[in-house]
């Protein structure tokens, strides 16, 4: 009769030890949140103008990498071409840079029509103050699907060969 009792006095020991560390307090999962719908109703005109500002500075920062575009792809071609001549395996990173130069060549006349959409500005003001609700908010979604299309015809390219160099590099350590 003495191991049962040890057992049993065991198991009420590691029962008790294990009842300590659980919490005291009763907790219950909260239902998902759902935010609420944003209002049907018209937009505010600050928000409008908010909105015309930050996708005026995305579309001059794709204007940045455009104009800036050759010297990026020759300084990649550069390195892929140096890296080859010293016989490493840079395949990875030319296959990145193609894929990047095709979606280039793809995105750059999207980018050219939506010069039109800046330069009309149709709803805002030339300081970008909303002088017509209506034809503002037509220009951001208008604005908004365009820079949409650019990214879709970028399709994470330029991530994607920022990861392939990173990739080489770290494959390559340059010698010291």
């Amino acid at each position: 009769m003495k191991p049962i009792f040890k057992k049993t006095i065991l198991f009420a020991l590691i029962a008790a030890l294990g009842m300590l560390f659980m919490p005291q307090a009763n907790a219950s999962a909260a239902g998902a949140y759902d935010p609420p719908a944003p209002p049907a109703g018209p937009i505010s005109n600050e928000r409008l103008e908010r909105t015309w500002m930050r996708q005026l500075r995305i579309y001059e920062r794709i204007g940045r990498g455009f104009s800036q575009e050759e010297a990026f792809v020759e300084r990649v071609q550069l390195l892929i071409d140096r890296a080859e001549a010293n016989g490493k395996d840079a395949s990875a990173v030319q296959t990145a840079l193609n894929a990047f130069k095709t979606a280039l060549k793809d995105a750059h006349p999207l980018y050219e029509s939506t010069r039109g959409i800046v330069n009309s500005h149709q709803g805002f003001d030339s300081a970008g103050k909303v002088t017509d609700p209506q034809k503002a908010r037509e220009t951001v979604d208008t604005m908004r699907a365009k820079l949409k299309e650019i990214e879709t015809a970028m399709d994470g390219t330029g991530r994607a060969l920022r990861e392939a160099i990173r990739a080489f590099r770290e494959a390559n350590p340059p010698m010291k």
